[in-house]
């Protein structure tokens, strides 16, 4: 280990002079194995790590973006693909490596399509992870031997990639459309002028590419099967 590697319970601000990655998992050994297979590739010097997404979210808040980002997809504090989506707005400039037990065709489509920048399963071994590594400095993106492309992947990456571009607000504006609540109604829950509700469901219904609120509830229904729609309770 370097002379001058910091260590993950360090409560400082990573230094912006090292290349530091954050790790993001809720099982200890798991995370410390993960420490070590990123310390060993000798390109981080400070190797971070956190339990959940707040926590991660708040090492983000107070540090300049990451060299890497790796992210186990089941936290406790976020659902599908959540996490992910909130890390990606908090640090769009950081490549995130997702590594996850949930290694089906859809999860991994999934994760690339809400921004991942690879996907390794955690069986993996450490000569895996350096491949990976090594795709994604090369701006490429990473994904397992044996994933194949299903017929639905197209129409779920376009889903989620849409989803994902809604901000916290309107991700929170449109769970209460698909609750069936008016926008007066909504105003009132979130504390907001009824025009500026007005002029989200219009930006909503612009990304998700409908015309009508109905439509807008359709594509979550769906979004849902594929777990990709971002917790509105859960959002900051």
């Amino acid at each position: 280990m370097a002379a001058n590697a910091q260590t993950s319970s360090d409560h400082d601000a990573p230094d912006p002079h090292h290349r530091w990655a954050l790790i993001i998992d809720d099982h200890p050994l798991f995370c410390d194995a993960l420490e070590l297979t990123l310390r060993a590739t000798g390109e981080f010097t400070d190797v971070r790590t956190a339990t959940n997404i707040e926590a991660g979210l708040r090492v983000l808040d107070r540090a300049p973006p990451p060299a890497l980002i790796l992210l186990d997809l089941n936290l406790p504090d976020v659902k599908g693909f959540e996490g992910l989506v909130r890390i990606k707005r908090q640090s769009d400039r950081s490549p995130v490596l997702v590594v996850s037990s949930m290694t089906e065709n859809n999860v991994i489509t999934g994760a690339i399509a809400a921004g991942a920048s690879g996907f390794v399963p955690k069986h993996s071994g450490r000569a895996i992870f350096k491949q990976a590594l090594d795709e994604i400095t090369n701006d490429r993106v990473y994904k397992p031997a044996g994933f194949v492309e299903s017929e639905s992947s197209e129409r779920q990456t376009q889903i989620i990639e849409r989803l994902s571009s809604l901000t916290n607000q309107q991700s929170r504006i449109l769970e209460l459309i698909c609750e069936g609540k008016l926008n007066k109604q909504i105003a009132f829950d979130l504390t907001i002028a009824e025009g500026t509700v007005k002029a989200h469901v219009t930006a909503i219904m612009r990304k998700l590419g409908v015309q009508r609120r109905t439509q807008a509830v359709l594509v979550v229904q769906e979004a849902r099967y594929f777990e990709a729609l971002p917790n509105a309770e859960q959002a900051p």
